[in-house]
């Protein structure tokens, strides 16, 4: 089986994308899987601090990595959105397949140095885990949004500048890049979020040349994910529109069957109606019709 890698190399050969979603509990894991393994392609499981606290770090691993072998499946773990050299350090030395630090909200220059702490950590100990690192500041929730989070601005002169992004990247040696390109954490209540600037996406690819990964997805629209994947970017992030299905799932399933005390039972439906909403997004990263 082709390591992580390797699979996006792939999908950047081939214009997709590899679908990249967060989970909180092991019935949102199996929705994503099924969902996966139900059209034949890669996935990316992330699991932000407070997720994988939640869940267990070596217990995420765990997880993942046995129904990777079970199944002989290209199913990969991510510790997303780490603040920190010591939770990088976890990350890699518990196995996961890849790590984000996210120091978006330093400056560049501290940006730089601790981005490169975790990168110089990696070599030091022969690990394989891909690290990926943040320019440009997103916002931080993946929760329903009533307006732009604090602090984001989207404009392209308060976007990624290519040659920041190619000094960033060489300074720091990281093997994944997720810039600001008028993306946002969260999703927005009422319509859909700002469109992407598609031809910064572009000028990025070209001044890194390292595969780029859009954060904030949830909430983009169906024509410029297309777009975006098309001019490079080769790993989507969605959290917020999962948790957002799995919980109006939830509420449904608990009130049409309020005598049901079985979790195993109330959250079947539940299960399949998170996979319905990842199979969609899969099917449009991939382009399979």
């Amino acid at each position: 089986m082709k390591n992580l890698r390797e699979q996006i190399n792939d999908a950047l050969k081939s214009k997709v994308a590899i679908g990249h979603f967060n989970v909180s509990n092991i019935e949102m894991l199996w929705a994503v899987f099924n969902a996966a393994r139900a059209l034949g392609v890669p996935v990316i499981i992330g699991v932000s601090e407070g997720e994988r606290d939640f869940i267990g770090v070596k217990q995420s691993v765990a997880l993942v990595r046995s129904i990777r072998q079970e199944f002989n499946y290209p199913i990969f773990l991510n510790a997303d959105h780490s603040y920190s050299f010591e939770r990088v350090k976890e990350a890699i030395d518990s196995g996961f397949d890849a790590v984000i630090i996210d120091g978006a909200k330093m400056s560049f220059e501290e940006n730089v140095a601790l981005t490169k702490k975790c990168v110089d950590y990696k070599k030091s100990v022969n690990s394989e885990t891909l690290i990926e690192a943040e320019l440009g500041y997103i916002g931080q929730s993946s929760k329903v949004l009533d307006a732009i989070p604090e602090g984001v601005k989207l404009t392209r002169e308060n976007l990624v500048h290519p040659d920041d992004a190619k000094k960033f990247v060489e300074q720091t040696g990281i093997d994944l890049f997720a810039p600001a390109v008028g993306n946002i954490h969260g999703m927005l209540r009422v319509g859909h979020d700002p469109n992407l600037d598609i031809e910064l996406v572009g000028l990025l690819r070209q001044s890194t040349n390292v595969p780029l990964v859009l954060h904030g997805g949830s909430g983009t629209t169906d024509e410029d994910f297309v777009k975006s994947i098309d001019a490079g970017i080769a790993i989507v992030h969605i959290s917020t529109e999962l948790r957002v299905a799995f919980r109006a799932a939830l509420e449904k399933t608990l009130t049409d069957n309020p005598g049901e005390v079985a979790p195993y039972k109330y959250l079947k439906n539940v299960i399949s109606e998170a996979s319905a909403v990842v199979s969609a997004r899969l099917k449009l990263f991939n382009k399979i019709i």
